[in-house]
């Protein structure tokens, strides 16, 4: 079974029950968003991952500060890429954080990669979520 799955984080079958009768179908109205309000006026489409998931994400930039990660390859000069690197070296230790769950769920549900993110898987995750970024649809609307 995938880390993320259809009963992901339901651990009772009171809480299946309750969520897939009652609340899977329900939409969701979330405020809490990291995305510049201008992003989504003009339905803003994201060049990478990083710009997408880091661009402005203070709990991934402090979980990669505290992974003692540089500055620069978390909001400094390094390349896209090299940032998404340092926050795949932060996951492996970010184990029973709500972040990992996050990230994983976020992968999941927007991109159906259900890898792990690691270093190791860093490099395919990067490849597979530019070829879907240049989709239509996935945008700062269609997310």
């Amino acid at each position: 079974m995938s880390f993320i799955h259809d009963d992901f984080m339901l651990q009772s079958e009171t809480a299946k029950k309750l969520y897939h009768e009652y609340a899977e179908n329900m939409p969701i109205f979330d405020y809490h968003c990291h995305l510049v309000p201008q992003q989504i006026a003009e339905d803003y489409e994201f060049e990478n991952i990083t710009e997408l998931w880091l661009g402005g994400d203070h709990y991934k930039w402090r979980a990669m500060r505290s992974n003692g990660i540089d500055e620069s390859r978390i909001t400094g000069a390094a390349t896209d890429r090299d940032k998404f690197q340092a926050f795949a070296e932060t996951m492996p230790y970010l184990l029973r954080n709500p972040l990992y769950d996050w990230a994983q769920l976020e992968l999941a549900r927007y991109f159906g990669i259900t890898d792990l993110l690691s270093p190791d898987t860093a490099q395919t995750i990067w490849d597979q979520t530019l070829e879907q970024l240049r989709q239509p649809g996935f945008s700062a609307r269609g997310f």
